[in-house]
């Protein structure tokens, strides 16, 4: 059973227009799907919110439904009034109600009409930057193919030396009234689709669009610190709007190229040191390289275990519009001797027979323990 119209938009029957409108507009940004993704039950909330407001913005809508309730719209109901097919949800409805709610709150939408003009549409753009780029930060040159506002008839798509005319069916309203039994309803005017102009001497370079297509290209800031995934966006860089339109805007969708040395977690690099089994034993120091452009001296001290971690403050990379810079961490992993000769491998074997628990503490306490666990099985 549907909920009564009024009580849905949360208002009384004897609610003005201003008072409906303004319930409607409150509710249906509550409600809607792009701050409530993937909730079905705020989508279907969204729908009615825009269902009900369809009939009682409309003042013969209004009138059916206070006298017949929801049968003024079915088939059939209204006592005969000839129906509107489901609240008049049909081709365009929603979409026109939300767009004369919306429009200015939500910067008209894409390719929305105003006067005969077209927002053009919006351009994505993928670059691809090094981690060293994405550290220092650069000013990038690209090349964008597109559309530009047409010079010869300056994005009006007329003739040099003509205008764009008031569409004569809709009378420059973009749309047309349709007579339904008892009732009327508004459409989009089919003779200029809703723009409310014709073009009778379309401008020859452009063929009316407004617009022509030609290659652009931009300055593009990179600034230090972005992270893979960062979208920059240059508005009124995308598709030139047709008819004089206002422009698109371009997003610029970075990613960045896996590096040799570092791997990189928000703010924090990560670097994997190999030294050998001597140095590790013994102990010892070796330089690594940032991405400043300096080199870091580490100490290995005597008895590093594999995996041991060393941190650089500050060697990361910089955090994004902050003052403030991330951390770096040389990984240690200690090389097995390979090839070895026979001179070395004596040496190893004559190690290994002087070697105490106390030079392997690890080993001998975990192979302790696995024996202790393996008898307690079999007991």
């Amino acid at each position: 059973m549907k909920v009564d119209y009024y009580e849905t938009l949360g208002v009384v029957r004897t609610a003005d227009d201003k008072v409906i409108k303004t319930a409607y507009r409150k509710l249906a940004m509550q409600y809607h799907p792009d701050r409530n993704p993937n909730d079905a039950e705020a989508e279907a909330k969204f729908l009615e919110l825009g269902e009900a407001y369809d009939v009682l913005k409309d003042p013969q809508k209004r009138a059916a439904y206070d006298r017949f309730g929801h049968a003024a719209f079915e088939n059939g109901g209204g006592g005969g009034a000839g129906g509107f097919g489901g609240g008049g949800f049909g081709a365009g409805g929603f979409a026109d109600i939300f767009e004369d709610i919306f429009g200015d709150v939500m910067g008209g939408g894409r390719n929305r009409r105003t006067n005969g003009r077209e927002r053009g549409a919006d351009l994505r753009y993928n670059m691809e930057v090094s981690l060293e780029e994405a550290y220092a930060g650069k000013t990038a040159q690209i090349s964008v193919p597109g559309s530009i506002s047409c010079e010869e008839c300056t994005g009006t798509g007329a003739k040099k030396g003509t205008q764009p005319v008031t569409c004569t069916t809709c009378g420059g309203a973009g749309r047309v009234r349709v007579s339904q039994g008892f009732f009327s309803v508004e459409r989009t005017c089919h003779t200029c689709n809703g723009r409310g102009q014709t073009i009778k001497d379309p401008c020859p370079k452009c063929d009316g669009a407004g617009r022509i297509s030609q290659e652009r290209n931009l300055s593009v800031n990179i600034p230090a610190g972005i992270e893979d995934g960062t979208r920059i966006r240059l508005t009124g860089e995308g598709e030139a709007g047709t008819r004089g339109g206002p422009s698109g805007d371009l997003y610029i969708f970075l990613s960045i190229k896996p590096h040799e040395f570092f791997q990189r977690d928000g703010a924090d690099l990560y670097c994997k040191v190999p030294i050998s089994m001597a140095t590790a034993a013994l102990g010892g120091q070796f330089e690594v390289a940032t991405l400043d452009g300096t080199q870091t001296r580490v100490k290995v001290p005597e008895g590093t275990q594999n995996g041991k971690q060393f941190r650089l403050k500050g060697k990361g990379m910089p955090i994004l519009r902050q003052q403030a810079t991330g951390d770096l961490y040389i990984q240690i992993a200690i090389e097995t001797p390979q090839n070895l000769s026979k001179r070395q491998r004596e040496l190893l074997e004559e190690f290994e027979k002087i070697s105490s628990t106390e030079n392997s503490p690890q080993s001998t306490g975990f192979f302790s323990r696995m024996k202790e666990f393996f008898e307690g099985i079999r007991d």
